[in-house]
């Protein structure tokens, strides 16, 4: 059967963009949005009553579509969505009662809301039977056109927002599809952060470990190359020690004596530095101060560097003040700050240059100068030249440059003395200046010993067993301890020391640690292990100085701990506390 579907003709002014075709030929209306008209299908089988409802109804709002059939409007229903069905019930073929049934049995068009009219229908069996079909009113003709304009209104209005509830659902909808997406990606990147974290951890805990154990080697390292320079050192600081008081009438060889002792506490200490380098970033350097003459210090700093002045046949002038200067200094670390400048000053200088040292006093500090015709310094480099391992010049020639750590420990050295010190330069080839100020010491608060006295000399009469598998160590601390008043015996490895203590029955015995056969840990065991052995004083003698080795010869059964070279004071102090 051929059905033809008559439609109202829009407005003349209707935006055409509102207007499209279904593939019946029904216009298509996108969703209703703010400004969009609403649809309306209007059924009735007399043209003019749907004349009369496109007059009532006639609303910028609304777009009104014709059906003058039963078949018209189920066309209708097929291509476009309605707000409400105004419906005739008395028509040809098909009733609306059956035309609303049909529209309440298809899923897509059951809630939308049906309004009966009618002039015959009035009985209440009729009435009852239009909302059994699903209407939602039923109006009698002739129409009342204020009501059926108000009903309208609210249908189309709730269509409205219920129109803006679905697309706000569907935009709430897409939001939390979006964030739920947003989340999966989030916990995905989240498991590769956590993996690549894991990563990362475990990659810092290898690199800790070798870090760790590469400290650990540093440090081992350090502590036997402190050892081995030890060993030589206390031969050495022995022969002066005899040297020394031998030779108390003698003032040539007190003062050879004075030199070479300087030099070997000079070497004690940078061997000391050896075990902790960390001290020297970290600002843990111990310091032995006492009040002194600055030009003391500056004259033992020029002893030390004149070798290598002389050597690079550089010409050094040294300008002192007339009055002595005091400050309150570790004389050997202060010494050791002039000796570095000096040092660096020959290093970067050419052959045949100048060097100044200059000292004066500029009101409550002393300012010591070292300016050189050097290499001088760089602009760029004037910041950093006292960062550690900074090296102005790394060409071959310049080898003897070092590692870089010179003016570095200056600076600290300085600080620790609560000093300042300061680089200047005009630039390369044009030479360099260091300033270090230190603060004075008032002459009415020092007090400081005079030079020249001669050294006292410290007696004891004790039988000692001096052991050690050096034996330029043990002659010579033996020599030094007889030179004193005591009766000295010798061995040189661990078993012939306690045979020797068994049958000499020393009153003290020096024991080194690290010997051949028997070494110092084991030979003190065995001989506290004898009757005649309790009573000994054993005083370890080892180049071994770490708070592990202190603890480790007290366990042995050590009395003392003495760390090569010995200083010839500490050894007396030890020996005047034993008491007979």
């Amino acid at each position: 059967m051929t059905t033809k579907m008559i439609l109202s003709m829009e407005k003349a002014d209707a935006p055409q963009s509102q207007q499209g075709q279904s593939p019946h030929g029904a216009p298509v209306l996108a969703p209703a949005g703010v400004g969009e008209r609403i649809n309306i299908l209007i059924v009735d089988d007399e043209p003019i009553n749907l004349t009369v409802l496109e007059t009532v109804l006639d609303d910028p709002g609304y777009r009104l579509v014709r059906a003058e059939s039963a078949d018209q409007a189920l066309m209708a229903l097929i291509g476009e969505e309605f707000a409400l069905i105004i419906l005739d019930i008395n028509m040809p073929v098909m009733s609306g009662f059956e035309l609303a049934n049909m529209i309440k049995q298809r899923k897509k068009t059951a809630g939308e809301p049906i309004i009966f009219l009618t002039a015959y229908f009035s009985e209440d069996q009729h009435v009852l039977e239009g909302y059994g079909t699903g209407a939602v009113d039923y109006l009698h003709k002739p129409i009342n056109a204020t009501i059926l304009r108000s009903k309208v209104a609210v249908f189309a209005e709730l269509y409205r927002k219920t129109r803006e509830c679905a697309l706000a659902n569907e935009s709430l909808l897409s939001e939390v599809a979006e964030r739920r997406r947003a989340q999966e990606q989030l916990l995905l990147l989240n498991n590769e952060l956590e993996e690549r974290v894991a990563q990362r951890t475990s990659a810092l805990v290898r690199a800790d470990a070798a870090l760790r154990d590469a400290d650990r080697q540093k440090d081992e390292f350090l502590a036997t190359l402190a050892h081995e320079l030890r060993n030589p050192l206390a031969p050495i600081r022995n022969a002066v020690q005899i040297l020394l008081l031998k030779g108390q009438d003698v003032p040539d060889l007190q003062w050879a004596g004075d030199v070479i002792e300087r030099q070997v506490s000079q070497m004690t200490r940078l061997v000391d530095d050896l075990l902790d380098v960390s001290r020297i970033t970290t600002g843990k350097l111990e310091l032995r101060t006492e009040i002194v003459e600055l030009a003391k210090v500056v004259q033992a700093a020029v002893e030390t560097s004149r070798p290598l002045i002389d050597q690079d046949g550089h010409r050094l002038t040294i300008s002192l003040p007339a009055q002595p200067l005091l400050v309150n200094a570790d004389v050997i670390r202060l010494a050791e700050v002039f000796a570095n400048l000096l040092n660096n000053a020959a290093k970067y200088t050419e052959r045949g240059g100048d060097i100044e040292l200059s000292v004066e006093q500029q009101e409550r500090f002393a300012v010591v100068r070292v300016k050189d015709t050097g290499i001088g310094i760089p602009n760029d480099m004037l910041p950093r030249v006292f960062n550690l391992f900074t090296q102005v010049d790394r060409h071959l020639h310049r080898s003897q440059g070092g590692l870089g750590i010179g003016l570095t420990l200056v600076k600290r050295l300085v600080e620790m003395h609560a000093g300042t010190v300061e680089a200047r330069s005009d630039g390369a080839n044009r030479g360099s200046e260091f300033i270090v100020r230190l603060p004075l010491v008032a002459a009415d608060m020092a007090t400081v010993p005079k030079a020249g006295g001669k050294k006292s000399a410290f007696t004891s009469q004790y039988r000692v067993l001096v052991v050690d598998d050096n034996h330029d160590g043990a002659e010579t601390l033996g020599m030094m301890l007889g030179i004193m008043g005591n009766e000295i015996r010798l061995a040189h490895d661990g078993l012939a020391a306690v045979e020797a203590a068994e049958a000499f029955k020393p009153e003290v015995v020096l024991l080194d640690i690290g010997m051949p056969v028997l070494d110092g840990y084991d030979a003190c065991r065995r001989i506290r292990e004898q009757p005649w052995g309790k009573s000994m004083i054993l005083i370890a003698l080892t180049g071994w100085g770490q708070d592990a080795d202190r603890k480790r010869t007290r366990e042995a059964g050590f009395d003392h701990h003495l760390v090569k070279p010995v200083e010839a004071a500490t050894l007396m102090s030890v020996f005047a506390g034993l008491g007979r």
